[in-house]
Formats: structure tokens, C-alpha cells, sequence
């Protein structure tokens, strides 16, 4: 039995790999470049207008459950987590300086996606069985492509229900607590257990709330913690200003020659940006459906202005964030093992540890523990909220609120399992998302293009 567990999760792993490569790699940074052309550069020519359609109010008549700016800050909270500090940590030691370029680059993709998801999420809302507003790709597929599709809405949600679990986030917070404060020889089951218990309590005092509570913790949460991580590297931007022009400039030579210790000719080129917008695109998680479902509660009835809305997102997740994480790890690039192969979030986790303690001595990986505390737990807090919106959609919405337990069970077991097999399976749900999502988007962006003519020929 033991050894049928053991091929089942190396298959599991093996098949992750593949789609998680260059199919999923192709959809979404294809799509992200389709939609951006196909939009006539939106994010470059009204991220203006996406700040003020921030900044207005929504209109109290329209269906909803929260508001645009709270459904911003819930689909960040989702975003910015462990992938913004140690995927990036992962990115810069495989392909060096130059892969952030490239994470720049995704990122405009990714705003040029997620205009399409917001529009969509608000233009094909939906209905659950208990009469209330819904959003996600579920509905969209269902209200835009025809009830003929709903075994694709189906597929999504089963999807989500695995793809939204946060193991990754629980066991990271859990391996980074015990890799600073205790040794190898404490770092025993049961020490686990009762950190996975400790983080599974913090989490049920949000999630239980149901999705007022999520967005009311998120909106005070996340401004903060952008900002408090903006604080703290500028500290040691300023303490190592010396560095900073090196840092800028590593970056852009290395985006477009073949110096980041991954080989040479156009194929390192090839491969330095290929990392890089692969990072990015995981971490913005543009096309793969789960901004969706929380801009389609907002108390929005313009499309396109939630459209505008949901594309500042990936300009501060995998725009800001990861370049803010980026410097201050090369500010103190001797950490990075260029050219080793580093794979694995508590690889590059450690990588980014080491930077932050070297520029604050003594007291930097506490800080970014900290940091860590925030960006890990907004995270939870905002995909129970998927998983129960997939749990609704299959199932029925009084039993919605089943989904929660078990997400609050799977916390505790994250942090106490080795991590790959299960890695493997989520990060394959979490791809199988995208298949239906894109699918949708790429389907119905005429509709958006129409949409998109009326409110700025109005706006």
C-alpha cells in the first residue's frame, strides 16, 4: 500500500510539472498578451482612470455584497503571499536579475487579464439556489456561454475546491516559525501540530464571518502590510544606497543578455525571461478565475469599471511587491546560489531570510517573519471564500458553509505533512482553473470590447 501511495504522488508530481510548465505558461501569457492587444493597451492608457474608478462610489442600488475597493483588497490579500517573497527568491537565483524584468513585464499582462476577469465577473453575474448574487467563471460561463457549458463551470469548481486549499501558505509560515525559533531536534510533530492548531484559530476568528468579515479584515490589512513592507525595504534601500544603481542596473543587463548563470546564446535569453513571467503569472493569478468570484459581489452595475478596478491588482502583487522584494534581496546578492538549480518555496524562503538578516543584523528575518505573518494569513483568509463560493455552486448554498471546516482541517494538517505530493496535486487544481477561465475570457472579450467603447466614449 505504501508503495502505491509513493507512485501515486510521483505521478501526481510529474503531471503538476507538465501543466503547470508550458501549457499553463502559454494560456496565460499568451492570453495576458491577446487580451492586451485586443484592449488597446488598457493598463498603460487608463490606469488613471482605474485609480479614480477606486476612488468613486459604488452605486448602493446595484446587487452585491461588499464594495469594489473591498473586493481590490480581498482578490490582493489572495495574491500577495508566501509566492511574492519566495518565488521571487526562487526566480532571481535560477535566472538572475534579469528575470524581474520579465516579472515587470508579466505583470502588464496580467492587469490587461484581469480587466477582461473583472468586466466579465460583473457583466455575467449570477444566482445561487439561496437567491443571492454570485460572481466567479461558474457564472460567467453559465449566464455567457449558455447553460450547454455548465459541465465547464463544473470542472472549475471541483478545481477550486482542491486548487484553493492554502497548504502551501500553512506549511511555509510553519517551517519558516520553526527554522528560526527552534532547532532540527524540536522540530518535532507535535511542535507542528500546535503551530498548525495556533494558525488554524487566527484563521476560523476571519473566515467564519463569512465574506463581510474577510473584506472588512482585508481592507484594513492589506494597505497596511503594502506599506509596511514598503517601509521596510526602503530601510534598507537607504542603509545600502550605494547598491541601488547596481541593483537597476543588473536587472535591466542581464533582461536582455545572457550573463544570469542559466547557459548562453538566445536560449538563456529565452529562458531568463520565461522564469521570470512564469513567477509572475503565478503569483498575480490573472486568468485563473479567483479575483472573479470576489469582484462579482461588489455593489458594481458598470462592467468596465470594475474591470478597470480588478486590473490594479497585479500592478501591486507581482508589480510592486515583487520588485520591492526583488531589490532588497540584491542588495545582498551573494545569498543567491546563481546557476544551482534552487528549487522549492523553502529554498528560495531561506534565500530571501538570509538577504533580509544580512541588511538588518540581528533583527532583518524577524522583521520579514513578521512580514511573512501578514502576507500568509490575508492569504487564507480569502481562498476559504473561493472554496466555499465552488462549494455553493456544486453542492447547494446552505452546505457552503461545510467547505470552511474542512479548509480549517486541512491548516492543521498542512503544517505538519511533507509538503511535495500535496503541492503537486493543488498546484495541479490550481492550473486546471485556468483552462476554463481563459477559455471563457478569450470567448466572450468581444462582449468586453463593446462594453469597453460605451464607458469611455461616456468616461
Amino acid at each position: 500500500m505504501g508503495d502505491f501511495f509513493a507512485s501515486l504522488g510521483q505521478w501526481i508530481t510529474a503531471v503538476s510539472d507538465f501543466v503547470c510548465g508550458y501549457p499553463l505558461f502559454i494560456l496565460l501569457v499568451g492570453g495576458g498578451l491577446y487580451f492586451l492587444l485586443y484592449s488597446g493597451f488598457v493598463p498603460l492608457r487608463y490606469y488613471g482612470k482605474a485609480i479614480k474608478a477606486l476612488k468613486s462610489d459604488d452605486n448602493s442600488k446595484a446587487e452585491g455584497q461588499i464594495s469594489s475597493f473591498e473586493a481590490l483588497a480581498s482578490a490582493i490579500a489572495a495574491t500577495v503571499g508566501m509566492g511574492n517573497i519566495a518565488g521571487v527568491a526562487i526566480a532571481l537565483s535560477i535566472g538572475g536579475p534579469g528575470a524581474i524584468f520579465w516579472m515587470w513585464v508579466s505583470s502588464i499582462l496580467g492587469m490587461a487579464t484581469k480587466f477582461f476577469e473583472g468586466t466579465l465577473s460583473v457583466m455575467y453575474k449570477g444566482k445561487d439556489d439561496a437567491g443571492e448574487v454570485q460572481g466567479g467563471p461558474m457564472y460567467m460561463i453559465l449566464s455567457g456561454l449558455g447553460p450547454k457549458w455548465k459541465p465547464l463551470a463544473v470542472f472549475f469548481a471541483i478545481s477550486g475546491l482542491i486548487g484553493t486549499l492554502c497548504i502551501m501558505q500553512s506549511n511555509q509560515f510553519t517551517e519558516a516559525i520553526t527554522s528560526i525559533f527552534f532547532t532540527p531536534e524540536q522540530n518535532t510533530l507535535t511542535l507542528r501540530f500546535i503551530i498548525g492548531v495556533i494558525i488554524t484559530v487566527i484563521v476560523a476568528c476571519v473566515v467564519l464571518g463569512g465574506i463581510k468579515r474577510i473584506s472588512k479584515v482585508a481592507t484594513k490589512v492589506v494597505p497596511a502590510m503594502v506599506i509596511m513592507y514598503f517601509l521596510l525595504v526602503m530601510y534598507i534601500i537607504l542603509t545600502n544606497l550605494n547598491e541601488v544603481p547596481g541593483v537597476f542596473g543588473a536587472i535591466f543587463r542581464d533582461a536582455l543578455t545572457v550573463k544570469a548563470g542559466v547557459g548562453g546564446g538566445i536560449g538563456a535569453l529565452v529562458s531568463i525571461a520565461l522564469i521570470g513571467i512564469r513567477r509572475a503569472a503565478l503569483v498575480n493569478e490573472a486568468g485563473v478565475g479567483t479575483a472573479s468570484m470576489m469582484h462579482g459581489a461588489s455593489k458594481n452595475n458598470e462592467p468596465v469599471k470594475e474591470g478597470l478596478v480588478a486590473m490594479i491588482g497585479p500592478s501591486i502583487d507581482s508589480g510592486l511587491v515583487c520588485t520591492l522584494t526583488a531589490i532588497a534581496i540584491l542588495i545582498q546578492r551573494d545569498v543567491l546560489p546563481l546557476g544551482n538549480g534552487i528549487s522549492g518555496s523553502m529554498a528560495g524562503l531561506s534565500v530571501a531570510l538570509q538577504a533580509f538578516d544580512a541588511s538588518i543584523p540581528g533583527l532583518g528575518k524577524y522583521l520579514l517573519l513578521a512580514m511573512l505573518f501578514f502576507f500568509a494569513f490575508s492569504t487564507m483568509f480569502s481562498y476559504s471564500y473561493y472554496g466555499q463560493k465552488c462549494t455553493g455552486f456544486l453542492f447547494g448554498a446552505k452546505y457552503a458553509k461545510y467547505y470552511n471546516i474542512f479548509f480549517l482541517a486541512m491548516l492543521v494538517v498542512a503544517a505538519m505533512i511533507p509538503l511535495k505530493a500535496a503541492v503537486g496535486l493543488i498546484d495541479l487544481a490550481y492550473a486546471l482553473m485556468a483552462f476554463p477561465t481563459m477559455f471563457t475570457l478569450l470567448k466572450l472579450s468581444p462582449k468586453v470590447k463593446a462594453a469597453m467603447k460605451e464607458y469611455f466614449s461616456k468616461n
